[in-house]
């Protein structure tokens, strides 16, 4: 099934990650090192498009003319809890960036996001935005704390997971046709209970290590 909204980054070291994310052996501390590890290859991916200009520097041998990226500071934004697990992989990769948090929880009755905290820098205006949670499963969390983001204008915007399915992937896609997603791996459905299968289980809990 193709999805015209989502680029599945399917390295092979991000396949071999995410099996190993996978088990259910799988202890909290290599899931959490699993996660940060995949975080940091979804994210080279994810923002392979950046501007960038040419700028006079020098080198050890000779001056020249080097690219740099153009703009001000790229911001992540973590869905809290599980988002925080993306966000440390993809600080890595880019440490200048600027950081914020959107905190919330999924009503287990209705599945509907419930805001109880955002943060985020200021002035998102010609900043290129990326907003990270590990599952896209009902999609109702993305779409709330996209919408949340948008309210500040972001120059760009898009969304980076660990596990997608076609129900999360058709949600946003309507509520934003123009957000491009970027994730691991599209599963086949969800269960009842609003969680992805095969999945992975809760990602908050397996990386928090708060399952009872």
């Amino acid at each position: 099934m193709e999805f015209p909204n989502c680029t599945v980054v399917d390295h092979p070291l991000v396949k071999h990650k995410l099996t190993m994310m996978r088990r259910t052996e799988t202890s909290t501390a290599t899931f959490r090192s699993l996660l940060q590890e995949i975080s940091l290859l979804l994210a080279y991916e994810a923002l392979r498009d950046l501007k960038v200009r040419d700028e006079d520097i020098q080198t050890p041998m000779a001056p020249m003319r080097a690219p740099m990226l153009e703009g001000k500071k790229l911001v992540l934004v973590a869905i809290m809890r599980a988002g925080q697990g993306i966000l440390d992989g993809m600080l890595q990769l880019v440490p200048s960036a600027r950081v914020g948090h959107i905190g919330l929880y999924r009503d287990p009755e209705t599945l509907t996001p419930v805001e109880y905290y955002y943060r985020v820098p200021g002035q998102l205006a010609d900043r290129d935005v990326v907003v990270c949670d590990p599952m896209l499963a009902t999609g109702n969390s993305a779409v709330a704390a996209l919408q949340r983001v948008k309210r500040s204008k972001p120059g760009s915007l898009r969304f980076v997971c660990l596990l997608a399915c076609p129900e999360g992937l058709a949600n946003l896609r309507e509520h934003h046709p123009d957000v491009h997603v970027y994730t691991a791996a599209v599963d086949e459905k969800l269960n009842e209970h609003g969680y992805i299968l095969p999945g992975l289980g809760d990602a908050g809990d397996r990386l928090f290590g708060t399952k009872t």
